[in-house]
């Protein structure tokens, strides 16, 4: 006879059973895109419950749920709970949305980016909303963020309200599979496109044309050098160096045409301080005295900047205690910590579940951390005061 599934388990076999692919991912109008699904079944969860629950509108069809359990007193205080509703997708992974279990794993798409945040955090504050004793001024919101994915339209809404009363916060613990360490400290992100111009000709006759391919390829041989070995002398304690990559390229239109213009896309990885004009600048700064020049595109609405928050704040020694880590560690990725600690919310990443597993086309976490991700969550709660 099998054993009966926790609470905890169940609800987020649940949760991977309803899509949630981030818009951006699919065509438009495919039934699998969108966060509502999720966002109804939360709304619908933290209320039975007697959560107090709110949905914050953040574009057409897509809202952030806030679920509250608010103090016994006033409040002086607000903790969040951060994970993001959101996952990736594509047709190739149409099986991921069937969730399995086997082998102490739970598998599926967004069992561990992030649904296993979402389960594990919604289920932490149900255990310490069900047991009646509240914390006495600090309220404690659950807020589920869309589009963490892509733009993070989300969290970064919810900032742009962190000045109110009502939404301030003295920490968001934001979700994501960390392994259960307590991250303090990420890297931003800075897309860019760089163009280089050139003069069109018959490639019969290339000496009366200008090959922007050429020059194109000049300026990413610095880039894959110069620059790199420039940003390696930088270092953070817990993030090591920014970093530079190409990651595409594209110029031309066939062999017989010398190109007029050429175009790559590149990742520039930040570190805390660090700002999507400074890097602008830096960049035109190498390529220029390498005799070479670019213009530039944003290929992001807004950079996503990188996360350092102190460790020795008291909410974020308090969740290191929880989680029993005598320390706290740095991620290469970006998330939604970055936006809302813009925003005036001091911000950490927490959650069960691997990095490495994220956006695989056999996604999966282990079941015990998910389990054990709860139980420190629901801990960390009811150290509130």
């Amino acid at each position: 006879m099998a054993a009966e599934l926790s609470p905890v388990v169940r609800l987020l076999r649940d949760l991977v059973a309803l899509p949630s692919v981030n818009p951006a991912f699919l065509p438009a109008g495919d039934p699998r895109t969108g966060e509502s699904r999720v966002a109804d079944f939360l709304v619908a969860t933290a209320a039975t419950a007697g959560l107090d629950v709110e949905l914050q509108p953040v574009a057409p069809g897509r809202q952030n749920v806030m679920a509250r359990l608010r103090p016994t007193g006033r409040t002086r205080r607000r903790i969040l709970l951060a994970p993001h509703l959101d996952t990736v997708g594509e047709p190739a992974l149409d099986p991921q949305l069937s969730p399995e279990i086997a082998r102490g794993r739970l598998w599926g798409r967004g069992a561990c980016d992030t649904k296993g945040c979402v389960a594990a955090m919604l289920s932490a504050l149900l255990r310490v909303a069900g047991s009646g004793a509240r914390p006495a001024e600090t309220e404690l919101v659950f807020l589920g963020l869309v589009d963490e994915e892509n733009g993070q339209i989300g969290s970064r809404t919810y900032a742009t309200l962190a000045h109110k009363p009502e939404y301030r916060a003295q920490l968001a613990v934001v979700g994501e599979p960390t392994r259960l360490e307590v991250v303090t400290a990420h890297k931003g992100d800075v897309w860019l496109r760089l163009r280089t111009h050139g003069k069109a000709a018959h490639g019969a006759t290339p000496h009366l044309g200008i090959n922007a391919v050429h020059r194109m390829a000049r300026v990413v041989d610095v880039l894959e050098t110069t620059y790199r070995a420039q940003l390696s002398r930088r270092s953070h304690p817990l993030l090591g160096s920014p970093t530079i990559n190409v990651g595409s390229i594209r110029g031309g239109t066939q062999p017989n045409i010398v190109p007029a213009e050429c175009v790559v896309a590149i990742d520039r990885r930040t570190l805390p301080g660090e700002t999507e004009s400074a890097v602008r600048r830096e960049i035109a700064a190498v390529l220029r005295k390498a005799g070479l020049a670019v213009t530039f595109d944003n290929l992001r609405a807004a950079p996503c900047p990188a996360l350092e928050t102190d460790p020795a704040l008291p909410e974020v020694a308090a969740l290191l205690a929880a989680a029993g880590r005598g320390h706290a560690i740095g991620a290469h990725y970006f998330c939604d910590a970055a936006p809302l600690s813009a925003g005036g919310i001091p911000a950490v990443v927490f959650g069960p579940g691997d990095i490495a597993q994220a956006h695989t086309s056999a996604e999966w976490i282990s079941i015990a951390s998910l389990e054990r991700g709860t139980r420190i969550l629901e801990r960390f709660l009811r150290a509130q005061p």
